[in-house]
């Protein structure tokens, strides 16, 4: 069995400096700043409609694993913050100190990792910062400008992953089995896909096009997890905790009118409004403890992709100011990862069951698919979201994943077709063309 572990480097004292940019100097694509890939240089991002952040550089790392993962990261983020020396002079969620962080799916090995940036560019409501941290100095401040363009990928194939499309959709009849037979009520099943290139994948080509085309997701890398996920599992932004939960999904047809029929017949489906109460009963109850009050929808709204379309519900909450944490404690975020993680959107109820159902069918690990990936911020707040619509990278070979909620009333090959809908935003961002 994998232990619970920390290691980080370096265990110096940091000091950050934040200063406020002028935003109109700023490029529309902050991606365009990210420098070329390489040793000490590897990019972050998490960006939604072009705010967000984009990040350089390694000035601390923590790597954590097992079932304690979160609480590990958590003493060290916890740590970290409040030994650092911060002088920020814009103040707004995301300046100052800021942590990258992502995490793995399963308690066994759950490798993760938390990346404090040297470089840290943001941009949100009409303001812009740069951060620059290092160990034990006040390093100078860089000069921004537009790194070279990636180049486009060569020699695309894809290949199925561990296992074929009928061996899954076998997978699935059996999930539906034992789901009919009352051993559970939801599981999540996912599948993967292997892409293959000619040369080592410069992730800046993938976020480009991802951002591009899926604006109203957060597109995403930290340490060679890339994607684009519609999914927010929690932001905590001054005691206030929002989650966006989704459940049910259609393929989108690209014709306006059918797509809005099929909207229709998607928020009057009894299988996705199951699955989809199923989630959000998931998410509201974890949340519950950290709450002094908390705002569960009662009708789900359909959001629309240019994919797929889904039914999804914010759920919000107010914190009590000594939970989760405490107000001021910088790893209240990862407190709150750690209750809601994983969610029956992306795991199955009950939870336990539909992880050991996991485990026994989906015939592959999942690694940091479908957990938690974002940031948080030395006084606690932050967004982590799902991470959904999502690819590893390593060198030349790139493993998309996508997952179905599985209920009673699933059918194994239109669960195969979503799956099939789901890997295309990191498919076609991979493309040449």
């Amino acid at each position: 069995m994998t232990s619970d572990r920390v290691s980080q480097a370096p265990a110096a004292r940091l000091v950050a400096r934040t200063v406020e940019l002028d935003v109109a100097s700023l490029p529309e694509d902050l991606l365009t700043l990210l420098p070329v890939p390489g040793p000490g240089e590897q990019p972050t991002a998490w960006l939604r409609r072009g705010e967000g952040i984009v990040a350089w550089g390694e000035a601390a790392r923590a790597d954590t694993a097992g079932p304690q993962r979160f609480e590990t990261a958590a003493e060290w983020w916890r740590e970290t913050a409040t030994t650092a020396v911060v002088r920020d002079d814009v103040d707004l969620p995301g300046s100052g100190l800021v942590c990258l962080a992502s995490f793995g799916f399963a308690d066994e090995p759950g490798d993760s990792v938390l990346v404090v940036p040297h470089v840290v560019v943001g941009r949100r409501g009409g303001r812009a910062w740069l951060t620059v941290t290092a160990p034990d100095e006040l390093a100078p401040l860089p000069s921004l400008a537009p790194a070279t363009e990636p180049p486009s990928p060569r020699g695309l194939t894809f290949a199925d992953g561990a296992m074929s499309g009928a061996a899954w959709e076998t997978v699935v009849a059996e999930a539906v089995a034992r789901i009919g037979s009352g051993d559970l009520e939801k599981v999540v099943l996912a599948r993967d896909l292997l892409a293959t290139l000619d040369d080592d994948l410069d992730v800046r080509w993938p976020l480009r096009r991802l951002a591009a085309d899926y604006p109203m997701c957060w597109t995403f890398h930290v340490d060679g997890l890339l994607g684009a996920t519609p999914e927010l599992l929690v932001r905590r932004e001054r005691g206030l905790i929002t989650s966006r939960v989704l459940a049910g999904t259609i393929r989108r047809t690209g014709d306006v009118s059918r797509d809005a029929a099929l909207a229709g017949q998607l928020a009057r489906s009894s299988k996705d409004l199951e699955e989809h109460e199923y989630a959000v009963r998931s998410v509201a109850e974890s949340l519950a403890p950290y709450c002094s009050s908390t705002n569960v929808p009662e009708v789900p709204f359909v959001l629309h992709l240019p994919n797929v379309m889904h039914l999804a519900t914010d759920v919000t909450g107010v914190t009590h100011d000594h939970d989760a944490g405490g107000e001021h404690d910088p790893a209240a975020l990862l407190l709150l990862a750690s209750a809601l993680h994983p969610s029956a959107a992306v795991g199955g109820t009950p939870t336990d069951a539909a992880v050991a159902l996991i485990t026994e069918l989906e015939g592959m690990h999942r690694d940091r698919y479908a957990a938690p990936v974002g940031w948080l911020d030395a006084h606690g707040d932050g967004e982590l979201g799902i991470a959904l619509r999502s690819a590893h990278v390593s060198g030349r070979t790139v493993r998309l994943f996508a997952g179905c909620g599985i209920v009673a009333s699933s059918d194994p090959e239109a669960e195969l077709a979503e799956a099939q809908a789901k890997f295309l935003p990191v498919r076609d961002a991979l493309s040449g063309a």
